[in-house]
């Protein structure tokens, strides 16, 4: 394999339908084509229809990936794809694709583990950035935070027990009425709203990371003032909520870095984009001394750009490429994480 390889990515995890070119350190295409429209009026992603759509663009994406690249087939070193975590009939369509265009091409398939690569978007973003580091992963299926010491190696210090922090944000939203995706509809009411409603920790343990209970505490508080024939400030439900969920992580966040003395944090995940966390996480991270990064809004979502640079890492750690046996993996934690 080359120093630079070129690497095609791609990600079809759940409803983006996304196709990237790396070469070495330099991204050359990050091609992202959008379901949110289509699973909007059903009020949060159906899979069978994510599956279907994923189908029909998956190729019209690639093809468009390595024409923005100005990259011939021809030219493809490695194929990284995500085989999970994440909807099996929406991974099945990318793995498919990858290992069908790996073996025409006749080069090696890398299968890449979706959470590791939301960690790994921080290297496009940060150049500089290097392990060790403390990585906070919120996304809309998993949420925790992971400790980096290399480029291959991962351990989650804690992780969401049940719900993860954008499925609760998704739920609160939809127990409000806002439309889907909900977090950053969720985002938006907050700064217009006070945070003045206490939703109570419901959490067995402290130590536990839960969302299951704030949620149904939101829906139990709208419940009771329907009751009561009130309606709710919106705004103010969203800002209370937003304010719960995201203090509960970075807490456990902020809890990591005063235990490991890690000085680098990093935020991963959909739910790194919301403002509210960044501000939390970066002012907590500035208190203790330690240097916080964000990815960009384009590499916060799901995308193939950070499948590539979870590739790259890959390859030049030596980890195999995939097999013809490749399949998809619906529920998949970090490799090294806890069970």
């Amino acid at each position: 394999m080359k120093d630079n390889p070129t690497i095609l990515g791609i990600e079809t995890s759940c409803d983006e339908t996304s196709a990237a070119v790396l070469r070495g350190d330099e991204l050359l295409s990050n091609v992202i084509s959008s379901q949110i429209e289509i699973h909007r009026r059903f009020g949060g992603v159906v899979p069978e229809i994510a599956s279907r759509n994923h189908l029909t663009a998956i190729l019209p994406v690639i093809d468009e990936a390595l024409e923005k690249a100005c990259v011939s087939k021809s030219d493809i070193d490695a194929i990284a794809v995500t085989y999970g975590a994440g909807l099996v009939g929406a991974l099945l369509v990318g793995v498919s694709a990858a290992k069908a265009l790996g073996y025409a091409l006749g080069v090696p398939v890398y299968a890449v583990n979706h959470i590791e690569a939301h960690i790994a978007a921080n290297y496009i973003s940060t150049p500089k950035l290097e392990p060790p580091f403390l990585a906070v992963v919120a996304s809309g299926g998993h949420s925790g935070v992971a400790r980096v010491d290399g480029r291959n190696e991962f351990r989650m210090l804690v992780s969401t027990s049940d719900d993860a922090i954008g499925e609760a944000f998704d739920k609160a939203a939809r127990a409000l009425g806002l439309p889907y995706p909900g977090g950053p509809e969720i985002d938006k009411r907050a700064k217009l709203g006070k945070p003045v409603i206490e939703f109570t920790d419901r959490r067995k343990k402290h130590s536990e990371l839960s969302y299951s209970g704030l949620k149904t505490a939101v829906v139990n508080y709208l419940h009771t003032l329907e009751q009561r024939g009130e309606s709710p400030v919106v705004e103010d439900v969203c800002a209370s909520f937003q304010r719960t969920a995201v203090d509960m992580l970075v807490g456990f966040a902020t809890a990591a870095i005063d235990e490991t003395g890690i000085k680098t944090v990093v935020a991963a995940g959909g739910v790194s984009a919301n403002s509210y966390l960044r501000e939390k996480l970066a002012a907590e991270a500035k208190q203790r001394g330690a240097e916080c990064y964000f990815p960009p809004m384009s590499l916060c979502t799901d995308n193939a750009a950070m499948i590539c640079a979870r590739a790259r890492d890959m390859i030049k750690g030596g980890v195999p490429p995939a097999g013809l046996d490749l399949n998809a993996v619906s529920y998949l934690k970090i490799k090294g994480g806890e069970e």
